[in-house]
């Protein structure tokens, strides 16, 4: 892929990961909308799979509508990204996100700075 081709990049990292309460669920949100903004001043497209999947889940009165809906939804999402941008934390979602994208041979990057080289070279 060539690095101009590198529009739409989906930022994944931990959001629900071990059970987290309500808060830690926030404050994980927070880090991947803060990679998300930092993502689209870079001239890209930012996609966060949480926030397409958590209207639906929050409209879906089934008591497994997050298992359903959410890790569904990111790897149809992740189908359409040239790029995943892996924040840190652990989480087993974001790890089948990353492993999804390796798996069709997409970029994965652990760093802004990574996507800032994969953009600046040239082939």
């Amino acid at each position: 892929m060539k690095p101009h081709s590198i529009k739409w990049i989906m930022i994944a990292g931990p959001y629900s990961s071990g059970g987290a309460k309500k808060a830690q669920r926030q404050k994980n949100l927070e880090a991947l909308n803060k990679a998300a903004l930092a993502v689209f001043e870079m001239g890209l497209t930012p996609v966060v799979g949480v926030h397409c999947a958590l209207p639906l889940i929050q409209n879906d009165s089934r008591a497994d509508a997050f298992e359903r809906i959410m890790m569904p939804l990111s790897l149809a999402m992740s189908e359409r990204c040239d790029a995943c941008l892996r924040i840190k934390g652990p989480s087993q979602g974001a790890d089948q996100e990353v492993e999804h994208f390796h798996k069709n041979k997409k970029p994965v990057f652990f760093s802004l700075e990574e996507i800032k080289e994969f953009q600046n070279r040239k082939n």
